[in-house]
């Protein structure tokens, strides 16, 4: 059942509400931190796990690199983000991780991360290898709350940027 008390998952819920998706957001005693615990927790491949991983990047406006803003990368829970095309992808060359003080510009904490609903507009590239799935799961705001959504769906409600930003796994698991 999701937590009436947090405002975080409220927030989550509002958000896709605005767009006319309702979802259910489901919520556990033990973590949902990681990708690994959330697949567990709910049963799913791991690959099902939606990671909402920020980096940041200069502003366009911005004269140097002291204006940051976020951008946020979607991927399968197997995946690690390829920062390179991810860059590309979000025409962004000077992209990096965020720390997680800069993470929490989101509105949200590391591992409970959503796609969608921050404070603030943030741009989103999902990694087309979701579609591989008819469900997935997200985080909702905590560490221990998630939603399942359908590929299309989560595209819609973050305003993704569908375009390849993950590692070529293929290619990993033969060097």
């Amino acid at each position: 059942m999701p937590d009436p008390a947090q405002p975080a998952q409220q927030r989550v819920r509002e958000a896709a509400a605005k767009r006319g998706v309702t979802i259910e957001i489901v919520t556990f005693d033990e973590s949902t931190h990681t990708a690994q615990e959330a697949a567990d927790a709910i049963g799913v491949e791991l690959g099902q796990i939606v990671k909402s991983l920020v980096f940041m990047a200069p502003a366009d406006t911005a004269q140097d690199d002291a204006e940051m803003e976020p951008l946020i990368a979607l991927v399968r829970g197997t995946d690690r983000v390829d920062v390179a095309k991810l860059a590309s992808a979000a025409a962004r060359p000077r992209l990096r991780r965020a720390s997680a003080k800069e993470a929490a510009t989101t509105g949200y904490s590391i591992g409970g991360i959503p796609p969608f609903g921050h404070r603030v507009h943030i741009a989103v590239v999902m990694d087309p290898a979701l579609d591989a799935y008819e469900e997935v799961w997200a985080a909702a705001g905590t560490a221990t709350a998630v939603f399942a959504i359908s590929p299309a769906t989560l595209a819609m409600l973050s305003d993704a940027l569908v375009a390849p930003c993950a590692e070529d796994q293929a290619a990993a698991t033969t060097l």
